[in-house]
Formats: C-alpha cells, sequence, structure tokens
C-alpha cells in the first residue's frame, strides 16, 4: 500500500514540475532583449522588447533613434533615448520577475490611490457609462482629500462611502456608483496593493425614493406646447426631449451631424449589432428641428443653445406653472413621460427599451414605467358587478 502511494506521490511531482517549468518558459521570460527596425525612408530606428518567438512576446517600445543624426540635437536625442530604453526594458524585467508575487515593483505603484483610481478610470472610460467616472467624483468628496495612501482604505471606509452616497443619491444611483467603486478596488487588489479586498464584503444597495417621480400625460403636452415661454431655446429642447427621450446631457450635446432626414442617429452603440441607436422622429420634433434651422448660424454645430442645467429647470418650472400643470416637473421627467405614454399606447417594453438605448428591458421593468394606474375608476368598474342584497 505504501509503495503503491509512493508511486502515485512520485507522478504527481513529476507533473507538478513539469507545469511549473512550462508556465515559468512561457509567462514569466528571463531575458529580454531589445530589437530595432528601421523605417521606410531609413531615417529613424524604431526599437521593440522581445521575450521569444511565440506570439504576444513582443512589445513595441515606442522608442526611435535617428539612424543618421544631423546636428547636436538629434545627437542628444538618441543618447537620452538609448538610456531611456535601458530603463524601460528594466522595468519591464521587474514587473514579469514578480508576476505572480505580491511584490510591486516602485513604478507600476502609485502612492496616492486617487492616482490609481483616476487612470483605472481613464483606461476603462466607456462611451454613454458615466457610473465610473462620477464614482471617482463622489469618492474625492468623501474623501475631502487630495492625498489618500491605500493603506487607509479599509473595510470601515468602503462602508461609510456607500453610507454617504446613500444619504445622497435615490434610486439606482449609489448601486450603480458604488459598484463601480468595488470594481476598482477588486482590481487594485490583484495588482498587490490589498492583501485582501476592503469592499468585498459591502454590499452595493439601493435607495429607494420616498415619493414616486411625476410625470406628462397626453393632454399635458398639448397644454406646454400651446403656452409660449420667454427662453425659446430650453421650450424646444424640452419638448424635443418628451418625443424622443433624450437626456439633459443628450440633448445639450445634439449636433446636426446627428439628424440626417427623419432619424436621429444616437452615441449609443448597441452591443448586438455593433451599431449607432436610431430613432425615427416624431412630426412634433422634426417641426422643432426645421425652425431651429431658419435660426441656426452658420458656425453653431450644436442644436440647442441651452443655459446650465439649474438655470434649464428654474425656467421649466415658470413655464409648467403658467401651463396651470399641477405637478413638480423636472428635465429628467421628460425622459420618463416619454417612455410612459409609449407604453400606454401598447408598445412593447423591448422597443421601448431600444429607443431608450437600453440593452435590456430592466429598467423599463423598473424604473421607467406608470406607477399608479391612469384612472382608477376605469379600472375599478372592469369588476364584476351585481345587485348587493344584504
Amino acid at each position: 500500500m505504501a509503495d503503491g502511494f509512493d508511486v502515485y506521490l512520485l507522478v504527481l511531482l513529476c507533473l507538478m514540475y513539469s507545469d511549473y517549468r512550462y508556465s515559468f518558459d512561457n509567462s514569466t521570460p528571463m531575458s529580454i532583449t531589445i530589437t530595432s527596425k528601421l523605417s521606410r525612408n531609413g531615417q529613424r530606428k524604431w526599437y521593440t522588447f522581445d521575450f521569444g518567438k511565440q506570439s504576444g512576446q513582443r512589445k513595441a517600445a515606442g522608442i526611435f533613434t535617428y539612424e543618421h543624426p544631423r546636428n547636436k540635437i538629434e545627437k542628444r536625442h538618441n543618447d537620452e533615448a538609448l538610456a531611456l530604453l535601458e530603463i524601460k526594458k528594466s522595468e519591464l524585467t521587474l514587473e514579469c520577475q514578480s508576476f505572480g508575487t505580491s511584490f510591486i515593483p516602485s513604478h507600476r505603484f502609485r502612492e496616492n490611490f486617487l492616482d490609481y483610481y483616476t487612470e483605472f478610470v481613464s483606461n476603462n472610460v466607456r462611451s454613454g457609462n458615466r457610473h465610473l467616472e462620477s464614482s471617482l467624483e463622489k469618492f474625492k468628496a468623501f474623501t475631502k482629500k487630495a492625498y489618500v495612501p491605500p493603506h487607509s482604505i479599509t473595510s470601515n471606509v468602503c462602508f461609510r462611502f456607500n453610507r454617504y452616497l446613500l444619504d445622497r443619491h435615490s434610486g439606482k444611483t449609489p448601486e450603480d456608483y458604488f459598484r463601480s467603486f468595488k470594481r476598482v478596488i477588486k482590481s487594485a487588489t490583484r495588482d498587490g496593493y490589498f492583501r485582501i479586498n476592503p469592499a468585498e464584503d459591502v454590499k452595493c444597495k439601493t435607495n429607494p425614493s420616498r415619493c414616486l417621480k411625476q410625470f406628462l400625460e397626453s393632454h399635458e403636452y398639448i397644454a406646454l406646447i400651446k403656452t409660449p415661454m420667454a427662453n425659446r431655446e430650453v421650450r424646444d429642447a424640452f419638448i424635443f426631449c418628451c418625443y424622443t427621450g433624450l437626456r439633459w446631457c443628450d440633448v445639450t450635446s445634439l449636433a446636426w451631424a446627428q439628424i440626417r432626414q427623419d432619424v436621429l442617429v444616437q452615441g449609443i452603440i448597441q452591443k448586438k449589432t455593433g451599431k449607432p441607436v436610431e430613432l425615427f422622429l416624431h412630426p412634433v420634433a422634426r417641426q422643432i428641428l426645421a425652425s431651429k434651422v431658419q435660426q441656426a448660424s452658420l458656425q453653431s454645430t450644436r442644436v440647442f443653445q441651452l443655459p446650465t442645467a439649474n438655470g434649464a429647470n428654474k425656467s421649466l418650472k415658470g413655464w409648467i406653472k403658467d401651463a396651470r400643470i399641477n405637478k413638480y416637473i423636472t428635465w429628467k421627467d421628460a425622459r420618463l413621460s416619454f417612455s410612459i405614454l409609449l407604453q400606454d399606447a401598447n408598445v412593447d417594453a423591448a422597443t421601448v427599451a431600444l429607443l431608450l438605448g437600453h440593452s435590456t428591458t430592466r429598467y423599463v421593468n423598473e424604473t421607467y414605467k406608470r406607477h399608479r394606474p391612469k384612472n382608477q375608476r376605469e379600472h375599478i368598474m372592469k369588476l364584476p358587478d351585481a345587485e348587493w342584497k344584504s
């Protein structure tokens, strides 16, 4: 029995040694060589770092020297470029040798965690998704410091940051921001900044709004269109959002290049098709654009020239009052109204989600929907009716 166990142990050790040697030879190169290649015109020499002959084992250095330096400046450039080349080779060697360990080379370590956070955001930012950028801004506001060492970020700090977001934001906003923060912390843990992920046990939470958001009904659309307003730009832009579902940030940056006849091409790229979202424009929206074309200057690239968000909402408040609409309406409610009125017309959730620029129906079913019946009396009267006898 002991002999069989010894043979099994010997085979296991051999397998472990062969796997270790294979992974060591392929992923952790012992030496890095510098190779060069002349440019097509033969005036510059570009350099690369070679790890081996396999795919992915060559990295461009991004450094060049002059093949035939013509003056002292080009000669000095060559000397400094070659010195920089050796430094980058040394740094790359340290990175490869420290792979799989807790050691972080000094050139890779950020003493200020805000620098790491900023670099992570710039490397992972995506068009149409501002959660990562916003989480950085909120974390800076939470810490109120310009220097945040990594060792100061503990589980308690992560918990307090989560509470900070919940106290200041409602709906899914705190959950989205804190999930982005956890993504950064997880990446930093993998990079060796933390031995244990300090945010792992802190859960992302939503903060349900205490009051239901208000929106515009069909007859209130008409009332606003018929009610004049001093600021025509705000009036036109808000009604345009009511008929297109655009956000404030989208309508402020809306350019004439995005308008193609009767179609609005949005900046959101669909994952499934790899193409931007295209929205067919309602006749009212087309009339607004037609009036703007006559007023637009030759130098204007944006469709609407709007004030700040606070200024626009202040103008909107007075306009809503003049239209005798007894509701608290902000710019966000234009997008909500767009979604609800389409669903009232029996447009399916998948189509509404597409028109809003969403990849799934999740937000349509959770957020952009009618939370109270349009006509309680009409629906209650659909129940069976009979004469009651006591």
